[in-house]
């Protein structure tokens, strides 16, 4: 038989509010199961009810309705228990600035009831980890915000955690930041551990998520690994053409009339396709000239804009 999941949850939803006053559904009866090892992804627009389900999973906000396994236990009466074996990173850093380094794994190790020698030990291979070993005695305040992420990750895993939640892991940080955070948890996953996480960035849910749900108004509309997702959602690649006002109009319906599936954005046409080439060369025999064009892969950002639609959530 398969091994259990980690996580289940069936039927899970959540409402803020109290009975008989106005009520607000945040998660309206969704189902996932999360596995070992693997790295799962919940992906939704601001207010899709990402938050509220991570909260939960955390046992830090309790369940309004449907079951919520977590490690083999009732996250509605066992709360303790399953927080005793997560770490979690949440969206904004709360190191102790007043600390250093090493100081915030010392003292937040013997909050799980480690040893001294236990959380010296820890705490030496997760600055080693982290990349932080030579600023393991200066203070967090001096820390760049990619160091900062870096000893948030390091000390939610001072407890071996079984499981790892991260709220927007690399929100706020540059390129190179992101990339080297991207490699420690690459070598997490490789070491065993269930990562699930919420991301912004869809190019990092293909790079992390061995599979993710897209949730929408508190539901999921869609669920599989990054690569299944956008063979099915969309096609294998997409034109896009930047046209003067001029050449929209004059051949803006022939150029849709060119593919199955068309956008019309207010900067760009983006024409979906499984041969992009090929499109690009009938776009130019219809007479158009774009100002640019570009024949791309379909990304999971295309998916997510089918699934969700473009326009702004606050």
């Amino acid at each position: 038989m398969p091994p259990q999941p980690l996580v289940t949850a069936r039927r899970l939803r959540k409402v803020y509010g109290k009975p008989g006053a106005r009520e607000f559904t945040a998660v309206d009866g969704i189902d996932f199961e999360v596995r070992r090892g693997e790295a799962f992804g919940l992906l939704g627009a601001n207010g899709a009810g990402k938050s509220s389900t991570m909260r939960m999973i955390a046992c830090v906000s309790p369940v309004s309705g449907g079951d919520l396994t977590i490690l083999g236990r009732d996250a509605a009466t066992d709360g303790p228990a399953i927080r005793a074996r997560l770490g979690v990173v949440p969206q904004d850093d709360t190191v102790d600035t007043e600390l250093t380094v090493r100081e915030n794994l010392l003292i937040y190790g013997r909050y799980f009831g480690l040893s001294k020698v236990e959380v010296r030990r820890r705490a030496a291979e997760l600055l080693e980890f982290a990349r932080l070993t030579e600023k393991a005695d200066e203070s967090v305040g001096a820390l760049s915000g990619g160091m900062r992420r870096r000893l948030t990750i390091a000390r939610a895993l001072v407890n071996s955690p079984d499981i790892v939640l991260l709220d927007e892991p690399t929100t706020g940080l540059d390129p190179q930041a992101r990339h080297l955070l991207w490699e420690r948890l690459f070598q997490l996953k490789r070491e065993g551990v269930t990562l699930l996480l919420t991301t912004h960035y869809m190019d990092e849910a293909e790079q992390l998520c061995d599979r993710l749900v897209v949730m929408d108004s508190g539901r999921i509309v869609a669920e599989g690994a990054p690569a299944e997702l956008i063979s099915r959602y969309t096609t294998r690649e997409v034109v896009e053409l930047r046209l003067t006002d001029g050449d929209r109009a004059t051949y803006g319906d022939e150029l849709r009339s060119l593919v199955a599936r068309f956008e019309d954005l207010a900067d760009r046409l983006l024409l979906y396709t499984d041969d992009g080439e090929d499109v690009l060369s009938r776009a130019h025999a219809t007479g158009a000239r774009p100002i640019t064009a570009l024949v791309r892969r379909s990304t999971l950002e295309d998916v997510f804009l089918t699934l969700t639609g473009r326009s702004l959530v606050d």
